[in-house]
């Protein structure tokens, strides 16, 4: 099953060129409700969708309408969408401007940060700047806690990620390694 919702959620991610940002943005209402205006998260617990790549949030929404990924709240929101309305509304949120972090690094923190994220290859898969790329997400910026409890999911494997990579590389972390790298990650520039 993994492989064919892999598959398929990478043919729709490939279908995202074709995608109407101004579509999205007229669906995106029911979004800002929890993501924030424009996709800039309030609620730490919240992730922020703006300037994440495009093909990461149509993988993510179809992961959650094809039951792969689990949330309370997003599964049954993404139930409904059809394959055009995940990419213009991945559209919509991948061309809009990132807030500044909000969050300030403890200075400890600031300086581990570097080198653990090349230790457990976040640069490898985010970006050398940790921006996110093709199906990968943003982690610069993203808000501390859901950060924290996103990567403490995947070592827990009860997060799913689309080729199982994420929750492979968890599995190295320490408790100690997860409060670094959010708290490096957070307080990152999000451009």
């Amino acid at each position: 099953m993994r492989l064919g919702v892999c598959a398929a959620a990478l043919a729709l991610a490939g279908a995202a060129a074709a995608a109407d940002p101004q579509a999205g943005k007229s669906k995106a209402a029911a979004c800002v409700a929890c993501h924030g205006e424009a996709g800039n998260s309030t609620n730490p617990a919240v992730p922020s969708l703006a300037g994440q790549p495009e093909k990461f949030i149509a993988t993510a929404l179809f992961m959650f309408r094809a039951g792969s990924r689990q949330d309370a709240q997003m599964t049954p929101m993404a139930k409904p969408l059809s394959n055009t309305e995940m990419n213009d509304l991945a559209a919509y949120f991948a061309a809009q401007k990132t807030a500044a972090p909000r969050h300030q690094t403890k200075p400890e923190n600031a300086a581990a940060g570097p080198e653990a994220a090349k230790k457990f290859n976040c640069t490898q898969c985010h970006g050398p700047r940790l921006l996110g790329q093709q199906q990968m997400p943003r982690l610069a910026g993203q808000h501390y806690e859901y950060l924290r409890a996103q990567l403490a999911a995947f070592k827990a494997g009860k997060r799913a990620d689309l080729d199982g990579n994420m929750t492979a590389a968890a599995q190295a972390l320490s408790d100690k390694d997860i409060e670094v790298l959010a708290d490096y990650l957070a307080g990152l520039g999000g451009e």
